[in-house]
């Protein structure tokens, strides 16, 4: 599976700016991908203003997606601000060529920023089928608590969109890796850069680790889209090879 991550400024509770500038980017990729990423909340950075920005899941942003992954070809995923049912959620789209959606809702909000109180937190782990890889979308802040995360589901992939400051990167760095390493699972990593209007600095450090900790695509602070190839077999093999997965625990998440 080709996947092609986007790491790039955001423009503040902007949605339309931002689908402007990830149109072009994303019509720029000149070369077949399955999958491309977007980063958390990438139509208005990580706002604590959800009703400025908030969009249905049949509105705008997601009409947008479906076309444009049409156009591509590709699923196309990110985290946006949604309003369903009178609450706001951190969600996380998978698009799928076919236009097709699937969605997860962030489980751990952060309480340090207040989101919490403007945002409803999601009560269900999904794992999302496609091209016989099995994905597991998560959001930012839920990095820091591997028993959600945890691979009792045999999935491939850990996918996790954020927005997270440069003052906590190293953080960020240690703990996808240590992800990938305890779940044996390719584990990919989508972050934004730039200033954000509360003046949080962000420099990315978007990456690709393999089911070893080992880096497919090193982390990155520049600007732009960083393509890789994941490959199913040698996945498979070492974990047949080794069985860590097989001296799991086993525990029910409520």
């Amino acid at each position: 599976m080709k996947i092609a991550i986007l790491q790039t400024a955001l423009v503040w509770e902007n949605p339309a700016a931002n689908r402007i500038h990830f149109e072009e980017k994303i019509n720029a990729i000149d070369e077949p991908v399955d999958l491309i990423v977007l980063p958390e909340m990438f139509t208005s950075g990580f706002t604590m203003h959800p009703n400025l920005v908030a969009d249905p899941m049949q509105g705008e942003t997601m009409v947008w997606l479906q076309q444009l992954a049409k156009e591509k070809n590709a699923a196309i995923a990110g985290s946006l601000v949604i309003t369903d049912k009178g609450n706001f959620y951190n969600r996380l789209v998978f698009v799928f060529p076919s236009g097709e959606v699937q969605f997860y809702d962030k489980r751990h909000l952060f309480t340090l920023a207040g989101e919490d109180k403007k945002y409803t937190a999601g009560k269900e782990k999904v794992i999302i089928d496609y091209l016989g890889w099995k994905i597991c979308p998560l959001i930012c802040y839920d990095l820091r608590f591997p028993v959600f995360a945890r691979n009792i589901e045999e999935y491939d992939v850990l996918l996790y969109v954020a927005n997270w400051p440069n003052t906590r990167i190293n953080a960020w760095d240690a703990l996808l890796k240590a992800r990938s390493i305890e779940n044996m699972c390719y584990t990919i990593g989508v972050n934004r850069i730039g200033v954000d209007v509360n003046y949080h600095i962000y420099n990315g450090h978007s990456q690709v680790q393999d089911y070893l900790g080992r880096d497919i695509i090193a982390p990155q602070e520049s600007d732009g889209v960083f393509i890789a190839t994941l490959e199913k077999s040698p996945l498979l093999e070492t974990r047949q090879k080794l069985g860590f997965l097989n001296d799991k625990d086993d525990f029910e998440i409520k």
